[in-house]
């Protein structure tokens, strides 16, 4: 993915890195995708950058007082990506930046598509806490991303590998020299005195975790940090990757996925209710797959009751659940479900996972490959398929949402016909995909495929 798409840059963006671990390579990694869109990108400092950074920039221009924007807008039609500075200091091998209040007028004047801004210095470690007078941000800013690399985990906690530490042991008593867990680099990051520091309220947040590799445990770390800064609602996504990499730069975008259970139907075939059965170590069906989902961190779980609704509520009272109630369960129509716990997502939900709340051979790997497949960008729908076969749960991002809402009769296998370049189809090696348990004899047949009596 590249790191454009993953920040979802848009025309007349005022885009700013601040941060640690990376932050002046992904604004280079940025503008020169950009710019290959055919986009005129102008990028800048507001603190001070090193003169060596710049060189490789297809043009640099030096604002005096007085400039006139003619010059700046001519080099922009012949070069595309232009980078611009107040003056250089030779004594120190620094360019010294533009004044934020300067910045938008800069921009109209000369045309540009796009703005790319560096906010603060980090001394090239992998991560920060500000100094009192940073970053320096334009008021208009309309995207911050706020960078850490991912390779400052297991480094001690202390200057010689945070910036600016002090702050951090200040705000949250971390014991300096131990190693920094995930969890810190989480918290350090959605915290608005910190990674957040004088983010405007219009801004989007969209942080980035660099350096993380492609496969193994630093990437699972570096998942889990991305997870539990979702945590902050003013996050929007997190991008995970390595934007020197030579291919794309962004290996994951994790968002927030709720998952909508649908635990609402009759069970007439079946006599009694689904969701109630016993399955396994004292659990009923509905409780073993609420438990498979909660070992995914997901943003909601939302179990959609109706027949034996207060039941099925008791059967999950004790654990993390929201629950909605859908009033027109005994139309039988599986969309009313879906539509109730569409409704009862957050609006900072991204995408929403649909399970069948009779499904308890659910397999979490399952679970695992369709939200990695989300996450890496291949496709906006996602469902698992078992030779040929499509199955449940399926991932439908927030785009399709106001047209399975739209659906008064029929499934959510409706919308995803109609988009069928959106769809990814994840190859499974279980038909635990394929089985429910409409019928007795369904239901006796999954718990002996399943190893129970």
């Amino acid at each position: 993915m590249r790191l454009a798409d993953a920040l979802r840059v848009q025309r007349g963006d005022m885009v700013a890195f601040v941060g640690a671990g990376g932050k002046t390579s992904a604004l280079f990694r940025l503008a020169h995708e950009l710019r290959q869109d055919g986009w005129r990108v102008i990028a800048t400092t507001t603190t001070r950058l090193a003169r060596h950074e710049i060189e490789h920039v297809p043009h640099t221009i030096a604002v005096a007082s007085g400039t006139n924007p003619t010059i700046i807008r001519q080099r922009l039609d012949e070069h595309g990506f232009i980078f611009l500075y107040s003056y250089a200091d030779l004594n120190q091998g620094k360019v010294i930046g533009l004044p934020p209040d300067s910045l938008s007028r800069l921009v109209d004047a000369v045309n540009s598509d796009v703005l790319l801004i560096e906010a603060d210095g980090a001394r090239r470690l992998p991560l920060k806490a500000p100094r009192a007078n940073e970053p320096v941000l334009p008021e208009d800013v309309t995207l911050v991303v706020p960078v850490a690399g991912i390779d400052a985990l297991g480094q001690p906690l202390d200057e010689a590998h945070v910036f600016n530490v002090e702050r951090i042991i200040e705000r949250y008593g971390f014991p300096e020299g131990e190693p920094l867990l995930p969890p810190w680099m989480a918290v350090i990051l959605r915290d608005p005195e910190l990674g957040l520091r004088r983010v405007p309220d219009t801004a989007r947040v969209v942080p980035l975790l660099n350096k993380v590799p492609l496969n193994g445990y630093e990437r699972a770390r570096a998942r889990l940090v991305a997870q539990l800064v979702l945590r902050s609602t003013r996050v929007e996504a997190v991008a995970m990757g390595a934007v020197r990499s030579p291919i794309d730069p962004i290996h994951e975008l994790q968002q927030r996925v709720g998952a909508i259970v649908l635990a609402a139907g009759q069970s007439t075939r079946m006599g009694r209710s689904k969701p109630l059965l016993p399955w396994s170590d004292g659990q009923t069906v509905i409780e073993t797959i609420v438990r498979r989902l909660l070992m995914f961190r997901l943003s909601e779980i939302v179990v959609v009751t109706g027949f034996e609704g207060e039941r099925v509520r008791q059967a999950l009272a004790h654990l993390p659940v929201e629950f909605v109630d859908n009033p027109d369960y005994a139309a039988g129509e599986m969309i009313s479900s879906v539509h109730a716990g569409l409704a009862a997502l957050p609006d900072t939900t991204a995408g929403a996972l649909v399970v069948l709340g009779d499904q308890p051979t659910l397999n979490g790997r399952v679970v695992g490959q369709v939200l990695a497949a989300y996450a890496e960008g291949r496709g906006t729908i996602v469902a698992p398929v078992y030779r040929g076969q499509r199955g449940h749960p399926v991932l439908f991002d927030r785009r399709y949402w106001p047209e399975l809402l739209t659906l008064e009769h029929g499934a959510p296998r409706d919308v995803i016909r109609r988009y069928p370049q959106a769809l990814a189809l994840v190859e499974v090696d279980t038909d635990s995909i394929l089985i429910d348990i409409d019928t007795p004899e369904q239901y006796r047949r999954a718990r002996l495929l399943a190893g129970l009596r």
